[in-house]
């Protein structure tokens, strides 16, 4: 992604609002541990250009990993058509880092939507093909934390939901990795117009925030499990 070069690092002061982005999202074998990634977008956000402005790039990986029928079924991808028309996942989960790794060094948080799936998952095929691993700390957005902590909505909280909640007009459909990325990164500008304490958010303590929103949320939440009798969630944010 050439057009990483013309940016300027930003500084710890820099609000979310204008911020640089760099939206990631991926398409998956499944959902567990020795899963792999089938697909991936990302997408650089120009705070002052906006969606016309994006810069796009696009992955289909070969995971060399059958697929789960579940995720199959979600998401449209089959063995046979992943290993006509993949690339070597050496070759693309390697730039896939690489563009990661160069914007963390000028400050460029990366979103995603449910942010620890992604992360986790792009760590594992890093670590799966001997590839250099993702910066230690990460400087990362996840919409979806964010709006737990600001919204107090009822419903669900899928992408799809929340992007209607905040009058995001997706491009293209969902559980396509592109269009997904650009609605996630699409949810900054309303979340930090609608709620000051979004807007106000600079990077500098941005992970903090999210760290401690998730846990609110995590408490609250298994709160509500344990009146059901459910075992409680032990999931970590970032």
């Amino acid at each position: 992604m050439h057009a990483l070069d013309a940016v300027a690092a930003q500084g710890e002061d820099t609000p979310l609002g204008e911020s640089w982005l760099l939206g990631f999202d991926t398409e998956t074998t499944g959902t567990g541990p020795d899963d792999a990634i089938v697909s991936a977008a990302l997408v650089l956000r120009d705070p002052s250009r906006g969606y016309e402005g994006d810069t796009v790039a696009e992955w289909i990986v070969n995971p060399h990993h059958p697929m789960n029928p579940g995720a199959s079924r979600v998401n449209g991808f089959t063995d046979e058509f992943l290993e006509a028309n993949g690339a070597e996942p050496g070759e693309a989960i390697a730039q896939i880092g690489a563009i990661v790794a160069a914007a963390q060094a000028l400050r460029i948080p990366l979103l995603a939507y449910n942010a620890p799936f992604d992360v986790r998952m792009l760590a594992g095929d890093l670590k799966r093909w001997n590839l250099a691993p993702l910066p230690a700390e990460l400087l990362v957005v996840d919409p979806l934390v964010i709006d737990r902590e600001v919204s107090h909505r009822r419903g669900k909280r899928t992408l799809t939901y929340t992007t209607e909640y905040y009058g995001v007009e997706p491009h293209g459909d969902f559980h396509d990795a592109t269009a997904d990325t650009t609605a996630a990164v699409d949810l900054v500008a309303p979340m930090t117009r609608l709620y000051p304490q979004v807007g106000g958010l600079t990077l500098a303590g941005l992970m903090d925030w999210q760290r401690q929103a998730h846990e609110k949320w995590r408490v609250s939440f298994n709160q509500w499990l344990s009146s059901r009798g459910r075992r409680p969630i032990t999931d970590t944010w970032l």
